[in-house]
């Protein structure tokens, strides 16, 4: 045995011995740098919520914002942030839909989605409640699901519509109401909070916010500037009106509204190719991006991840690319040709800048603590330029030489 193992080592020894010696070690393909983001001015914001299976975010970004204003007007500290029932404002929104949905005879988009001014009207008719008060998950489960609760309230709403007796009852609001109630939780006369009874409205007064001093603005070619116009989306079923400006105009307020410590509430469309779930979005030149990837000696996937056809629904953009530059033109084109939706509301909370000196807005999404920044995004000057919808701000929050034009004092 012990010859047998002798013999094996020097077999080994020898083998060894007659091998090539090895050439220097290839390179290692360079790690992605990513993007990096370096804070310019950030603003106060509560925890990032879960709007889950519902279209609410009209609400969620929206009361999220309203938050960042108690914050600012009472300069609370992080321990008292408040944290508002978003379906508080969604049992009354619906409700008073329903009112206006019959009517206009059902000429109306009844359906989860809502505006900005949905919220105005609610703080100011009825006031608001602590999430704590009317979390809304009446029906079995730990998060949102309204699929149930709209076919219901449609179905319901439909029926009666028809005016089956040629004269509406005095109870189909009750009905509704008793939906609304087994889903969400009946609304609250007065409540307990913190050791103090409130009605939701002494509740919202003590918050000190003003809804007369919130406006909305857009920006599009085709309607005046400097006056009020509908904003012209389906869910806008209030028929809220917002301020047309020129679009420098519309970046002006969103840049000072955050340098001068105030948040934004955003609508916005989020199908674009750019906006990534995983907390990045981008106006891409993909033109730009392919003359770019030729010149360095590469392929596209350097740029935007795997080619098509490789199972990805959309590339990927794995470090600052060159993007389209944004004129009223391009805007207004993307508006026309249905391009740019109304998709999803959000709230902007800051500003940042990455590795190469580039613009972006910070905002908060409603889709709980996802992707690499927990529920924040990073959205570039370019994107919010060309997908901005509409945007509420605090009338303080408008430049001074704007504001006169507009007529606000």
């Amino acid at each position: 045995m012990k010859k047998i193992i002798l013999f094996a080592l020097a077999l080994i020894s020898l083998t060894a011995v007659a091998q090539p010696p090895m050439g220097p070690m290839p390179p290692r393909p360079d790690k992605e740098e990513g993007f990096k983001f370096t804070v310019v001015k950030e603003n106060p914001i509560t925890s990032v919520k879960n709007q889950a299976s519902t279209g609410t975010c009209w609400c969620f970004s929206s009361l999220s914002f309203i938050e960042s204003e108690a914050i600012r007007i009472n300069k609370l500290k992080e321990a008292d942030y408040p944290d508002l029932s978003e379906m508080f404002v969604v049992s009354h929104a619906y409700a008073d839909k329903a009112t206006k949905y019959i009517r206009v005879d059902g000429a109306l988009n009844f359906a989860q989605g809502s505006s900005f001014g949905d919220l105005v009207c609610v703080l100011k008719d009825y006031g608001i409640v602590p999430d704590e008060v009317m979390t809304g998950l009446n029906y079995g489960t730990d998060r949102h699901m309204h699929g149930e609760l709209l076919a219901g309230l449609k179905g319901y709403m439909d029926g009666i519509l028809k005016n089956p007796n040629r004269k509406l009852s005095t109870a189909w609001h009750n009905g509704l109401q008793g939906i609304l109630d087994a889903y969400l939780g009946p609304i609250p006369e007065t409540f307990t909070y913190k050791g103090k009874e409130y009605t939701p409205k002494s509740y919202f007064e003590s918050l000190n916010i003003n809804m007369d001093d919130y406006y909305d603005f857009t920006s599009w070619t085709h309607l005046s500037y400097y006056e009020k116009h509908p904003v012209e989306v389906a869910d806008n079923w209030r028929w809220e009106q917002a301020f047309n400006v020129p679009l420098e105009d519309m970046m002006a307020i969103i840049d000072y509204a955050i340098d001068n410590g105030y948040t934004v509430a955003w609508a916005s469309d989020v199908s674009e190719t750019g906006f990534t779930r995983d907390g990045i979005g981008i106006v891409p030149d993909m033109e730009a991006i392919q003359k770019q990837a030729e010149q360095a000696g590469s392929d596209q996937a350097r740029w935007v991840g795997a080619p098509q056809g490789m199972g990805q629904q959309r590339p990927t953009f794995n470090k600052p690319v060159p993007e389209l530059t944004i004129t009223p033109e391009l805007r207004q084109q993307g508006y026309e040709e249905k391009n740019t939706t109304d998709d999803h509301g959000m709230q902007i909370y800051g500003i940042a800048k990455d590795q190469n000196g580039n613009k972006y807005y910070m905002v908060k999404n409603s889709w709980g603590e996802t992707g690499k920044y927990k529920g924040l995004w990073y959205v570039s000057e370019a994107y919010v330029r060309y997908k901005t919808m509409d945007f509420m701000v605090h009338k303080d929050a408008i430049p001074k030489d704007i504001k006169k034009k507009l007529g606000i004092k």
